[in-house]
């Protein structure tokens, strides 16, 4: 469901679904455990188990992966027994180890370690406490995500660097796009060059990777206002610059370019736009080896297979009965869209005692609240009171799949909804640079036709991407229950109904061809049925109220 910019801060999330590292429930063994905390209580995704050791200097925990893997990250959450000293090694085989991090003043508390080989075999080997106790893990994570997204280019030098520009924008068009949100490595905010100044050719950005270095690949995910003829050119000083690409015929959206050269400074120089604007970037990475590379944060981990249920509410309750407030609270929206509805505390959200939620849309005056004008009364008092609820502040996760079962009513101007917003909207980042994942849209006008589609800054409102769908022999979809399925994964969604798939989205092929893929981070659920809007359009005298949408559960798996 599209929304507008404007937007209602609701709370702060409280909870978030793990995301599930290679090593979450494979086979692990240590050198020692004590008591009941065995060593499996690490590799459990569960927070409040732990392994411990015996209290000795030398101990070990490995686990086994099931088969060689890339490494990227390993993850320790330390209780208060941890490791003043100790080694994170990597084997193909069990018997041979390299050694791939070590330190002599481990830190505690949770440690997010940066590493780079292969194996099937991950082992800590402790060989200093910082107590008298043993060693004790809350986790102990392993990650394939890695600071070069698999590539096998090296290691992402540019996150987080200095960046500098030969201009740079900051109005109401693009707010604060200084060279720094190029290096980022967030999809959702970009550099450009001044609206007043720097519309024309050349005009150049560059980042200082804090020392000399080795760099084999480029990543440069345009805005429209993109590059025709540039160069990717590199420096010892910041100052002398030597070209190792250039081309004519730059493509725009996203472009991965192969590099070979050496130098402590890279620079993206245009010499002439392909749109009368000026430049924008919304990533600028720079791959290799050597400089001073800050760690980016660990990329989120695909769900297990087979996937395992994280969250579900079923709606079982007595009739009457509210929403589970531990899942669910009143969302009030944003005032998007022009809709005509006011969505009331949970006053149109109820069980109906078979197992259903009902979310009940009433024409209700609301004396007080303001809408755009009724169009049968033509008043600005909102005529219409409905139900929207979420799960912000309650649960937020990253990939999975994402499932109802709803049955949708029909009549005109209603638009029922099970969709995701990205939980940055909840502290303050506006749509569409959140994240919007739209699951079932359905209007009430045409009870034939069912929508998915995704809402990025680059894509949005009517140029959002997705696709209308239908039912087998035309079927209306108000007559019964149907499952709305999301396979969300680092790859992209997969949208189905009842079972049978219905839109792909490859996030490849969207960087390709549409722009930046913004989905990789946690959103939350929203469940709603709107009145009115620009989308569905009107109520008349023929739309049934009450008009009830009716869900008989919502599931979560990873």
């Amino acid at each position: 469901m599209a929304t507008l910019l404007t937007f209602t801060a609701l709370p702060a999330p409280s909870a978030r679904a793990a995301e599930v590292p290679l090593s979450q429930d494979k086979h692990v063994t240590a050198s020692s455990s004590e008591g009941a905390f065995a060593p499996s209580a690490a590799v459990d995704g569960d927070t409040g188990t732990r392994w411990s050791s015996a209290f000795t200097d030398t101990e070990w925990i490995q686990v086994d992966l099931g088969a060689s893997s890339s490494l990227r990250q390993v993850t320790l959450d330390w209780e208060a027994a941890y490791a003043k000293s100790f080694r994170i090694q990597a084997s193909t085989d069990g018997s041979a180890w390299t050694t791939l991090y070590e330190t002599t003043s481990g830190t505690g508390g949770v440690q997010n370690l940066t590493v780079s080989g292969t194996g099937r075999y991950v082992r800590m080997t402790a060989t200093e406490r910082a107590t008298a106790y043993g060693y004790s893990l809350w986790t102990f994570a392993v990650r394939t995500a890695g600071t070069d997204g698999g590539s096998g280019s090296g290691t992402l030098l540019s996150y987080g660097r200095p960046g500098s520009a030969s201009s740079s924008q900051s109005d109401q068009n693009c707010w604060e796009c200084t060279p720094a949100r190029a290096f980022d490595r967030d999809p959702a905010s970009r550099w450009a060059t001044s609206s007043t100044t720097g519309w024309t050719d050349p005009a150049w950005i560059a980042v200082d990777l804090g020392a000399p270095a080795r760099i084999e690949k480029i990543v440069l995910q345009w805005d429209p206002a993109y590059a025709k003829s540039f160069q990717i050119q590199v420096s010892d000083n910041g100052t002398d610059w030597t070209p190792i690409y250039s081309t004519t015929t730059g493509t725009g959206l996203k472009q991965i370019l192969t590099v070979s050269g050496t130098g402590r400074h890279v620079r993206m120089y245009g010499t002439q736009r392909a749109t009368a604007y000026g430049y924008s970037l919304w990533e600028f990475q720079v791959y290799g080896t050597g400089g001073a590379p800050n760690p980016a944060p660990p990329l989120p981990s695909d769900p297990a297979s087979p996937p395992r249920l994280v969250w579900s509410d079923e709606f079982d309750g007595a009739a009457g009965g509210k929403p589970d407030p531990a899942k669910w609270k009143a969302d009030p929206g944003t005032g998007q869209n022009a809709e005509l509805q006011y969505y009331t505390d949970h006053d149109n959200a109820s069980l109906d005692g078979a197992g259903h939620l009902v979310l009940e849309a009433r024409k209700q005056a609301t004396p007080g609240k303001g809408c755009p004008p009724d169009p049968l009364t033509g008043s600005t008092t909102c005529q219409y009171t409905s139900a929207r609820m979420n799960t912000g502040s309650t649960f937020q996760f990253t990939y999975g799949r994402v499932e109802a079962r709803i049955k949708v009513p029909k009549g005109n101007g209603l638009w029922p909804a099970f969709w995701m917003m990205g939980g940055d909207f909840l502290s303050g980042r506006p749509w569409p640079y959140n994240g919007e994942i739209d699951i079932m849209e359905i209007l009430g006008k045409d009870v034939k036709t069912a929508y998915s589609t995704v809402h990025a800054p680059a894509y949005n409102g009517a140029g959002g991407i997705g696709a209308p769908y239908r039912l087998p022999q035309d079927a209306d979809f108000s007559d019964d229950f149907h499952t709305w399925t999301a396979d969300w994964t680092s790859k992209g969604i997969v949208y189905s109904l009842d079972g049978r798939t219905v839109l792909t989205l490859d996030k490849e092929q969207v960087e390709q061809t549409r722009g930046p893929w913004i989905f990789d981070h946690p959103h939350y659920m929203i469940l709603n049925l709107a009145v009115g809007g620009d989308w569905p359009g009107p109520t008349d005298t023929t739309t049934p109220f009450p008009a009830r949408m009716l869900v008989d559960y919502v599931r979560v798996y990873q």
